[in-house]
């Protein structure tokens, strides 16, 4: 974050002074200055910056919850009690920590866990039951579903996956807790293993990870999530 940060701040001070005469105007400043105007992401600052899709100023706006997160996390010195996902450079090193963790924890070989992910029934990160950090594992948010929607589950149960309601394209999902578990211990039955991209750019350096996901009932087929293209994503549009 420090060197996107960085190249902002000197690629807008450049051109600043190229507008007033101090400095001649070069074709990297030409192309900051079209970007502005038409309100996309410059090609310099996406070298250094995560992936997204998003235009300038909601991403703007975006960098800015980020540095709140990361400011309130260095000043504390206390992991979140809910982690924002989508507001971390590099999300699979925050999820691989979760294993590390555990590992140590457990003294078993790390490359023998696997993630296992519960959606919880809440949203609100000021809910009473979301503010003790889980015994283990860890709370995130700020994921996002395409190709299904979710139902919450009742008297304390875990929700499902659901057809998709008309008109909701990208639903917000509940919390997750995410904790780590030995592979031999990963239940399959009625659960459906949903890609995590960063962006809806699906594929490639997009895909995070795999998030085990439940489905209705242990006799859903998980074929039909798959030919509806049902994934999860951090940074919609």
């Amino acid at each position: 974050m420090n060197g996107l940060l960085g190249e902002i701040k000197t690629t807008l001070r450049d051109l600043d002074a190229g507008l007033k005469g101090t400095l001649n105007i070069t074709e990297a400043m030409e192309d900051l200055m079209m970007s502005l105007t038409l309100n996309k992401i410059p090609a310099g600052w996406q070298k250094v910056a995560y992936l997204s899709k998003k235009s300038l100023l909601i991403w703007l706006d975006d960098i800015i919850l980020r540095c709140a997160q990361l400011e309130r996390w260095s000043d504390e010195m206390i992991t979140p009690t809910v982690v924002w996902l989508s507001g971390l450079f590099n999300p699979m090193s925050y999820l691989t920590a979760i294993m590390q963790i555990t590992s140590r924890q457990t003294m078993l070989p790390l490359d023998e866990q696997c993630l296992k992910t519960e959606v919880t029934n809440h949203f609100d990160t000021s809910d009473p039951e979301m503010q003790e950090p889980p015994e283990t594992g860890a709370y995130i948010n700020g994921l996002t579903l395409e190709g299904a929607s979710w139902e919450l589950g009742r008297n304390g149960e875990q929700g499902y996956l659901a057809e998709m309601i008309l008109k909701e394209l990208s639903p917000e999902m509940p919390i997750l807790h995410v904790t780590s578990i030995l592979k031999k211990d990963r239940v399959l039955a009625g659960i459906y293993q949903s890609p995590l991209y960063f962006t809806t750019d699906r594929g490639g350096a997009n895909l995070v990870t795999m998030f085990d996901i439940t489905m209705e009932s242990e006799d859903s087929d998980a074929k039909n999530w798959i030919l509806a293209g049902v994934a999860l994503f951090l940074a919609p549009e």
